[in-house]
């Protein structure tokens, strides 16, 4: 092994590509080119074909960040992951990726066309919570949004990639094509189911007989994904520049553990990803629930918790023994106990791992950044482990926090009076209800009204609203760090 190091302070190597993607094919089409895609799915791929030598090739779509897309032509597809530990770094040329498309470059037509070519045999997703165009509260298409009643006006002219991927199948259809599977890699409980939903609900109001084709012939894998991918900083930049000896716009930095549970359920084939690590199963669902209560769950509790503090990155939360304290009392005690797994899984292993993971100080994960689209992140990661624990009467003294922790965050002003940039679909909503309420607790009550994000049954719950307002009220006059330790103290 080839070691030298950066900044005279981290050892590094380089492991390069040893296949050649000019005989690729674009077996895979992906939507939602963002860094996070690029330092798993694409990357395993990428690390199978170096293993064997096959041709499952990614055509990139991008609806939203066109730039991205013409930074990635311009290096003729290729990019760099540097992954980071404490105190070694590995950088990995990824070559999967076999061309790209964006409406505003090509087209429209461009991505349907390809959507119909005969060798695409999957089409997966990294699209964020709200690229479903999701009521998650209901698990359904949200009929009322923007760009599906866009859609619906002119199926055959998309904006969403749910109206793409429908008129994708449409065309299958008519030309008695196979169909594709559908994967969905995003943090999502049950992403396959509700990846299903919105898709099923959306052919309906275009065809009915279009539905049932897809619910006969497509099949929707759910999956389990994990890497801490934070967004790259200008540090990271100089790191992948100076090992290098060049830019590179597209390259990611992640930590090294990664992981993919994948069910086993392709109609028109799949790599072989579980020889590079990936795991196929029957049953994927312990494995999401696991993964979004404890690590996205309580990533979700630090974002909101720190951010309110002045902390920017989640290693200095970590690097706060209260707040240590509090994530691991979160997961042990509650996140965990609202789960079932299976025989052999160690919960109190899996907790551990995150905390040494979460603690990394090689990776600048900004808390704001995970803050982003709470709306959509609160119902799996806190609503339902919520629900568990309350029928068991058990604590839920930290989930509690971090529920009114995020009623805190989204009213734009942190412990230190600083202003808050707030990222989330119902921003608005959230604005109008600070500025309309006199009190906390018409903020608080207002905020739990959102069905979407809570559902009637935590609305309705006298003693859930009580809690929560008083943690709200504890945050208000106490701050985030003293609130942790008030909450510590409590038996």
């Amino acid at each position: 092994m080839n070691l030298s190091t950066v900044d005279s302070k981290f050892e590094y190597e380089i492991q390069n590509i040893t296949y050649d993607p000019s005989f690729l094919k674009s077996r895979i089409v992906h939507f939602g080119f963002g860094a996070f895609h690029r330092s798993h799915q694409a990357l395993f791929t990428s690390e199978l074909l170096n293993l064997e030598q096959g041709d499952w090739g990614i055509c990139e779509i991008n609806l939203f960040d066109k730039e991205l897309i013409e930074k990635l032509r311009q290096q003729n597809h290729g990019y760099t992951v540097l992954e980071k530990s404490s105190d070694f770094y590995t950088l990995k040329h990824s070559g999967s990726i076999t061309e790209s498309l964006h409406p505003e470059l090509d087209g429209c037509q461009a991505i349907l066309s390809k959507l119909v070519e005969d060798q695409v045999a999957i089409v997966s997703l990294t699209i964020t919570e709200k690229g479903y165009c999701a009521d998650f509260a209901q698990g359904r298409l949200d009929a009322t949004h923007p760009m599906i009643k866009d859609d619906l006006c002119h199926p055959q002219k998309p904006s969403s990639i749910i109206g793409y991927i429908v008129e994708g199948l449409r065309l299958r259809k008519l030309k008695k094509m196979n169909a594709f599977s559908i994967l969905s890699c995003d943090n999502i409980n049950n992403n396959g189911h509700v990846a299903k939903a919105v898709i099923l609900d959306y052919a309906k109001l275009v065809d009915e007989s279009l539905a049932e084709w897809i619910e006969d012939k497509v099949t929707f894998p759910c999956t389990m994904v994990d890497r801490i991918t934070p967004a790259v900083e200008a540090k990271d930049r100089k790191d992948i520049h100076e090992i290098l000896g060049y830019d590179d716009p597209c390259g990611v930095v992640c930590e090294p553990f990664r992981q993919w549970v994948i069910e086993d359920n392709f109609v028109s084939g799949r790599p072989n990803w579980n020889k590079v690590g990936a795991q196929f199963v029957a049953d994927v669902a312990p494995f999401e629930e696991m993964k979004l209560r404890m690590l996205n769950g309580s990533h979700s509790f630090m974002a909101y918790m720190g951010n309110l503090a002045g902390f920017d990155y989640i290693s200095e939360v970590m690097e706060n023994n209260d707040y240590r304290v509090a994530v691991s009392e979160l997961m042990f005690n509650e996140q965990g106990a609202s789960l079932e797994m299976p025989e052999g899984v160690d919960l109190d292993l899996y907790a551990h791992s995150l905390i040494e993971r979460f603690s990394n100080p090689s990776l600048q994960h900004r808390t704001w950044q995970i803050a982003m689209d709470g709306s959509q992140k609160i119902p799996p990661r806190f609503c339902e482990s919520l629900r568990i624990l309350k029928a068991q009467n058990k604590s839920t003294k930290w989930i509690i926090l971090g529920i009114a922790a995020w009623m805190k965050y989204v009213g734009r002003r942190n412990d230190l009076k600083q202003y808050i940039d707030v990222v989330d679909p119902l921003v608005d909503q959230f604005d109008g209800i600070y500025k309309e309420s006199e009190t906390n607790q018409q903020v608080v009550s207002s905020l739990l009204n959102i069905q979407s994000i809570f559902g009637a049954d935590i609305s309705n719950d006298v003693l859930i609203r009580s809690e929560i307002l008083d943690m709200y009220e504890l945050l208000d006059k106490e701050g985030s760090k003293k609130a942790i330790q008030f909450v510590m103290s409590k038996k």
